[in-house]
């Protein structure tokens, strides 16, 4: 995971990476980032990421409903937050829908995609910390992360966001 970014060489685009999930905070990562592509030019890629669980295979039939319905939601979610950047900034996010770890397919895409050059969280606002992601992605891996990250606070209103970004 040590490749050398190259979003600012010839022929490449600094792009940002926004996590799309269920989470009420999603919605201020996508406005930061959104807002930011369309400030500073750049390209803005949403990831949605399917957990994929154990599945007993007797229970397969059942398991193969519950992913494709996991996939749908996914979509729709995608679907949602990508309308919603054309109608912030003009801008028409990539998409990247994947199944499995959400940690470990963000490192993946990093990984596979050397324009990402940033990758936009936000924290959520309750008293049982930023969120999981947030947790596990700055907790365990911020000395070691590829590329920086921004962790937008859950609280700040479009006003905020529009100052910073």
């Amino acid at each position: 995971m040590s490749r050398t970014r190259k979003s600012y060489e010839p022929g490449h685009q600094r792009t940002l990476l926004v996590v799309i999930d269920e989470t009420p905070e999603c919605d201020r990562a996508v406005y930061y980032a959104s807002r930011r592509v369309m400030r500073t030019g750049g390209r803005l890629v949403m990831l949605a990421v399917i957990s994929v669980g154990e599945v007993n295979q007797q229970w397969l039939g059942v398991g193969d409903l519950m992913l494709e319905e996991a996939r749908e939601e996914a979509e729709s979610r995608l679907d949602q937050y990508a309308a919603r950047a054309r109608n912030l900034a003009g801008i028409d996010p990539e998409r990247e829908l994947r199944q499995g770890v959400k940690a470990d397919e963000i490192l993946k895409l990093i990984d596979e995609d050397e324009d990402i050059a940033l990758l936009v969280l936000a924290a959520g606002t309750g008293v049982e910390g930023p969120g999981p992601l947030v947790s596990s992605i700055v907790g365990a891996n911020s000395g070691t992360f590829p590329i920086p990250i921004t962790i937008v606070p859950g609280h700040l209103s479009d006003q905020d966001l529009d100052a910073l970004a």
